[in-house]
């Protein structure tokens, strides 16, 4: 050993100071140093039963992914045959906006999605379920069937977040899963203000929105609001549909970067024809729950200055995901490149900043999300709405 250092020293000593480390030369000492510690762990731990190669492996996997970020994660081979067993086994629960996972010591959180109940409590990947509504989780497919429940319903969680060192409780209330995509489209006024809510960018949501859009067109709209509060995005070819609608043909409205900016195929462009041409003035709402399609919507229209933005800074995620076979029943779920607007700006992590700005109390959210559903308050609720403005639709109303 004594000799070996000594034949490096020159190198250390005489090293050129302003030479960068060789990222492949890196990477030896980073493996080495985690098979030290895997084998101390293996070693060392007094749980015999917890560190079998496999699983301290998958473990490290899960982790590596979750740090990248929210959306990256670790599929592990206990998940990968419960679906394998039911290929139609929905892990995702959309009236609370997570999905769950299966691993060795049980159930956990694998993902978050935006604009949901789970995203507003903070809720992280990684987290293990270790009771539902108090009583331990059941097998996956009883738990996925228990926390499927109908609006307004609660279900208690108490998860051991990767964030925290003792276990936390959270009580979540289930969401309306809109089945439509419009769920609003009338006018405001007599001087043609046309309104119309978008929740969500699935299905067939351009067939609805240019369906709502020749309606009120017919009716004498002579401006639209488009609301996208809360909107958590979906089909990407359905987003560049309903910008056609506003754009001129072939207009470029998305791009894919890799790393380093390297743009991945080509632009995403708006469709060859146009039914009818809509050149009235738009105004676009977002909140901090508008997400993916929504901020590129909002993106692409601000960038080709064709709508005033108005609202929140929305929530920021503009990535692409690839499932990733790695063999041994395991897959990643990997962000592998970022969306960007015609400006070259991407929304992933910072958001769409709005032309207007407009504050929202916690309040205002509240009775926002009941006056998404008017139709079917109770009367307690409704109660709730009297003499309450919509702050954002306000603006919009008065943004020029």
């Amino acid at each position: 050993m004594r000799a070996i250092l000594l034949a490096l020293l020159p190198a250390i000593v005489f090293a050129d100071p302003a030479t960068p480390p060789d990222p492949d030369e890196a990477a030896y000492p980073a493996i080495e140093r985690f098979v030290k510690v895997l084998e101390q762990v293996r070693q060392r731990h007094p749980d015999a039963d917890k560190v079998e190669y496999d699983r301290l492996v998958n473990h490290a996997l899960e982790g590596m992914l979750s740090s990248l970020d929210p959306f990256s994660s670790f599929i592990h081979p206990e998940m990968a045959r419960a679906m394998e067993a039911d290929p139609k086994l929905d892990p995702y629960l959309p009236s609370l906006g997570l999905t769950v996972g299966v691993r060795d010591d049980g159930s956990f959180i694998s993902n978050i999605a935006p604009a949901t109940p789970a995203s507003r409590a903070n809720l992280l990947p990684g987290s293990a379920i270790l009771e539902v509504d108090g009583d331990p989780p059941p097998p996956l497919e009883i738990l996925l069937s228990s926390l499927r429940k109908p609006p307004g319903e609660r279900t208690k969680l108490k998860l051991k977040s990767p964030a925290e060192p003792k276990p936390v409780e959270v009580e979540l209330i289930h969401i309306a899963v809109e089945e439509k995509a419009v769920t609003d489209a009338r006018l405001l006024d007599e001087a043609g203000t046309g309104y119309i809510r978008l929740a969500s960018f699935m299905g067939s949501c351009a067939r609805e929105m240019e369906a709502a859009l020749d309606e009120l067109e017919d009716k004498g709209m002579k401006r639209l609001i488009l609301d996208l509060r809360g909107n958590p995005g979906g089909d990407l070819h359905q987003t560049v549909q309903i910008l056609g609608f506003f754009l001129p043909p072939n207009t470029a409205v998305v791009t894919t970067q890799g790393r380093g900016g390297e743009v991945q195929g080509e632009p995403l462009k708006t469709p060859e024809r146009q039914r009818r041409k809509r050149e009235y003035p738009i105004n676009v709402l977002i909140d901090h729950m508008s997400a993916s399609a929504s901020e590129l919507t909002a993106g692409a229209l601000q960038d080709l200055k064709r709508a005033v933005i108005v609202g929140e800074t929305s929530y920021g995620k503009g990535s692409v995901q690839n499932i990733i076979p790695m063999g041994g029943g395991t897959a990643l779920r990997l962000t592998i490149a970022t969306y960007h607007t015609p400006s070259g700006k991407t929304p992933h992590r910072t958001g769409i900043t709005p032309d207007v700005k407009v504050n929202f109390t916690d309040a205002d959210r509240e009775k926002l999300a009941l006056s998404y559903r008017r139709a079917a308050l109770t009367a307690d609720e409704a109660k709730q709405l009297e003499g309450w403005q919509d702050p954002g639709l306000k603006a919009a109303g008065e943004a020029k």
